[in-house]
């Protein structure tokens, strides 16, 4: 009966977002997104022919322009299940039952809001729900990746469901540093240090390693992830043998599917392969879900409650089941990017110009080419513009987090997409960058960059007038 119930639930989400579909379609167009101006740019067009033209708090929350109307009642069945809640078993809501028993968010929309990036800290500094700790120790774990901290995991919950307690608390102090750029102008950045407090399960081993993360926008990862691996390699020079000082690298990972090691694309560290992998470690570590990819609990050893709750699992043992696991990650392998704006203003371009030659072009790489194979074929043989290579970096000390993935080490990051950034701040109501939030501007995102990006962080700040860093932050925000 609880199979058929789950079947019947199922059916009606698949019925509903067909309908949602429908309704969408004729109000906005196939697409489901606001008709394009014409004639347009190419350089406007970041997602190539996917991109969609919107400007509101809703822009990144569009269906890929030419997706197949055929495709539409997947990307909402997907949508519903992005942003529903879920709850703890058991529960009536049986296709949505589950969650935790310890968890960071009750639905994927939670962190990434509007399909958008996560406000880390709130107005008194602590947490917001979608700023997470990974957690880990030295050594690797089975799959060579990060070993986790015995008694807390890979990552800290700080949630948990009703009769037990979140693993613990978090408090964010800020230190204030000065600085001044080559013309006198002055600025400020703000460097976090993070400590953990009432630590449900006792104290951590005292050579844990911890990195803060925060969940970025979520558009464009099926064009990511649609670039051939040997477009991106290109632009690796691990050894630096053009002595420009960058030596990008790509991260080499685990895939559970394959079950091989293979190119890291997504996360911050590019310790995650594909999207489907990067959901499913989603909706272990941030809800306590199980999936097809990770259906084992998140529950450390140590953590007796945790591994007595009782599950949602079904017939299968899993959570999130194939299906329902199949809609999420098809809708955000084709959540849209959206267009450019004011390519020809005249500062825009003197920016774009400039962030050319002062070097910021080496690792947030413009232009790439997806694969003619690439599926949905709506993201195939597009040429997109996510200003990144998708490879690690030496940032420098000041952003190092001391804590290795893979093969990347504690002062390496991927080059995070730059496509969407202008938007944040409509789409989230906030202007907070880098992995952990720090910087609250472009600008200050900017001035963190150290490392292999330290010669273009000099040329912006000390070789620039303030004329040409306003022109270059401009074009930035066209993106």
């Amino acid at each position: 009966m609880r199979k058929q119930s789950r079947r019947l639930t199922r059916l009606r989400g698949v019925v509903w977002g067909a309908i949602a579909a429908l309704v969408l379609a004729s109000a906005c167009g196939p697409s489901g997104a606001t008709p394009a101006p014409a004639p347009v740019e190419d350089v406007a067009l970041l997602g190539g022919a996917t991109t969609v033209f919107d400007i509101t708090p809703n822009a990144f929350g569009l269906s890929a322009r030419n997706l197949h109307r055929e495709d539409k009642s997947q990307f909402f069945v997907g949508n519903s299940f992005f942003n529903q809640g879920w709850v703890a078993a058991p529960a009536s809501t049986t296709a949505r039952d589950g969650l935790g028993p310890l968890f960071n968010a009750q639905a994927c929309s939670s962190c990434h809001f509007k399909d958008g990036r996560a406000q880390p800290v709130n107005d008194d500094h602590t947490p917001g729900l979608a700023m997470l700790f990974r957690l880990s120790v030295p050594g690797d774990d089975p799959r060579g990746g990060a070993a986790p901290e015995p008694t807390y995991g890979g990552q800290l919950q700080p949630r948990a469901i009703l009769g037990m307690t979140g693993e613990a608390r978090v408090v964010i102090t800020y230190e204030e540093i000065q600085g001044q750029y080559g013309d006198g102008t002055p600025y400020t950045l703000r460097k976090p240090t993070y400590t953990f407090e009432d630590l449900a399960y006792g104290p951590m081993a005292p050579d844990v390693m911890l990195s803060p993360r925060i969940a970025p926008q979520v558009i464009g990862l099926g064009l990511l992830e649609s670039i051939d691996e040997a477009d991106l390699m290109a632009h690796a020079d691990p050894d630096d043998l053009d002595g420009d000082g960058v030596s990008g690298c790509a991260n080499q990972v685990w895939d559970e599917l394959a079950q091989r090691v293979v190119m890291g694309r997504f996360g911050w560290k590019a310790e995650q392969p594909t999207v489907a992998q990067q959901n499913a470690a989603a909706f272990s570590g941030d809800m306590g879900l199980t999936t097809p990819i990770f259906p084992g609990t998140p529950c450390s050893s140590a953590q007796a409650d945790c591994l007595a709750a009782p599950d949602g699992g079904d017939a299968d043992g899993l959570e999130v089941d194939q299906e329902t696991f199949d809609a999420v990650t098809f809708y955000t392998r084709v959540l849209a990017v959206p267009a450019r704006r004011d390519v020809d203003d005249p500062q825009v371009k003197h920016g774009e110009q400039l962030f050319l030659t002062i070097g910021c072009a080496t690792c947030h790489v413009p232009r790439h080419q997806t694969r003619p194979d690439a599926l949905p074929d709506a993201l195939a043989s597009q040429t997109i513009r996510p200003y990144t290579d998708l490879l690690l970096h030496d940032m420098g000390e000041g952003l190092a987090d001391g804590r290795p993935s893979f093969e990347a080490s504690g002062r390496e990051w991927r080059t995070p997409p730059l496509w969407g950034i202008g938007l944040i701040k409509t789409v989230n109501k906030h202007t907070q960058h880098l992995h952990d939030g720090r910087a609250r501007s472009i600008e200050e995102a900017i001035l963190w960059h150290g490392g292999e990006a330290e010669g273009a962080r000099e040329r912006f700040a000390k070789g620039l007038t303030r004329a040409d860093r306003e022109a270059l932050l401009a074009f930035l925000h066209t993106l």
